[in-house]
């Protein structure tokens, strides 16, 4: 099923003309209105007009979320503030708040590109979306609320928290969609089952999940558990917001990206290097159709290939592969490159873990430890203490074999890792802190 035909189908030749088009009109907007642009630009001696064809996209300066709190608040707006319609924010946990700016249109493009991402995964008009993506600065919850209005879907917005009565809310509307993040879908699960509420009685038939990274071995998890089809959503509030890319439900295999309204690159994270197709490394964006906070080059830290091969839904606009982890959250442990969701895979695979763990790192001395906490389900945890000794040396074993890293491996009680009913903190660095 396809939203905007025209569009998502469009001929490659046609499709890029129209992004080339796009792009000059950007290159030449952001020069004359947003001073940092101008600035970089300046510094490469590069003008407007020296753009032509989609490859010069590699003259143009990159720009990093940093750039964004060094301009906070309204610093890379390219209208007046009058025309600003809409603000989201980052929570700016690690420094100043990320602040992107939204006009009347981006707002509806923004619905639309939403609606377009729903219709991908199967949503009608006829389903009932329970939304329990959280509300306010954050762009989830009414990312995905404009989004399942503009098709026309009836649309609950729940938000996060109060878990107990969104299992019950879910079970009396009788919804059909689930939206949140892949953790919290489990620990919706483990709630339902606490509260006595059978599985089978919901009406639930398609899940829409993102904002964390996440396994195929937690899709196959969610899938069994909810008996549902579980799609991968993706997109960063710099950027839009969710709706920049999305999985269709006829493949269910790599990420729509909106290419009439994003232009795509992988590059080499470490040199800033355009990499061919294929290749894997870091998301490059650049938005072509924002108003209020249009971005050139935007660094999105995730790592991940772009997928040429055309899909069988029959959209043509390129898909990217399952996020793989993000630059900055890689973890080196004496030397080694580490990604959070390489230890999930591998405790994902593994019979009698459960998908709730932690993984900690600390220095003792001059060396750095990972030490890997996770949950066993309730048969295994009342084995004997020699089992569950055997089971953490084969994980340890497992982790050094694939990963090239020695770590310490916790298996610890049922329900004894904090659930959250946001992103799940799977990494906890004490190496900060000494």
């Amino acid at each position: 099923m396809l939203y905007d035909v025209e569009r998502e189908t469009m001929p490659r030749d046609e499709l890029e003309s129209l992004q080339l088009k796009r792009l000059k009109y950007l290159v030449e907007k952001v020069y004359h209105n947003v001073p940092f642009y101008k600035k970089r630009f300046d510094e490469l001696d590069l003008k407007p007009e020296h753009i032509k064809t989609l490859s010069d996209l590699k003259y143009l300066p990159f720009t990093e979320k940093q750039d964004l709190r060094n301009n906070y608040p309204f610093g890379l707006f390219a209208v007046p503030k009058e025309n600003v319609v809409r603000v989201h924010a980052s929570s700016g946990t690690t420094g100043k708040a990320t602040v992107v700016g939204y006009t009347k249109r981006d707002i509806s493009i923004w619905a639309n590109l939403m609606a377009r991402s729903f219709v991908a995964t199967g949503v009608t008009r006829r389903d009932i979306v329970h939304n329990a993506y959280g509300y306010g600065l954050f762009t989830g919850g009414l990312g995905m609320h404009y989004g399942a209005e503009t098709l026309g879907a009836t649309i609950v917005p729940i938000s996060g928290g109060g878990t107990k009565r969104q299992v019950m809310l879910m079970k009396d509307f009788g919804s059909t969609v689930l939206c949140c993040t892949p953790s919290y879908s489990l620990y919706l699960y483990e709630t339902a089952l606490a509260q006595g509420i059978d599985i089978d009685s919901l009406k639930l038939r398609i899940g829409i999940f993102g904002a964390e990274p996440w396994t195929e071995k937690m899709r196959l998890e969610i899938e069994k558990k909810f008996k549902i089809k579980a799609l991968d959503i993706y997109g960063l509030s710099e950027i839009l917001g969710p709706g920049v890319a999305i999985e269709c439900e006829t493949e269910q295999h790599g990420l729509h990206i909106w290419e009439d309204h994003f232009l795509i690159e992988i590059i080499n994270p470490e040199t800033g290097e355009q990499l061919p197709l294929g290749e894997t490394g870091e998301l490059v964006i650049t938005t072509l159709t924002k108003e209020a906070q249009p971005l050139i080059r935007y660094r999105t830290r995730d790592i991940t290939s772009i997928i040429p091969i055309p899909c069988k839904c029959g959209r043509t606009h390129y898909r990217i592969e399952r996020l793989k982890g993000r630059s900055d959250d890689m973890l080196i442990i004496r030397g080694v490159n580490v990604f959070p969701s390489q230890i999930e895979s591998i405790l994902l695979e593994t019979e009698g873990l459960t998908p709730h763990y932690q993984i900690i790192v600390k220095r003792e001395g001059a060396l750095d430890v990972l030490e890997i906490q996770v949950e066993v389900d309730e048969k295994i945890f009342s084995d004997e203490i020699k089992h569950l000794q055997r089971l953490e040396r084969k994980l340890i074993q497992t982790i050094k074999e694939f990963l090239g890293v020695s770590t310490r491996v916790k298996l610890v009680e049922p329900q004894s890792i904090t659930r959250s009913e946001g992103k799940a903190k799977r990494v906890i660095d004490l190496r900060k802190q000494s």
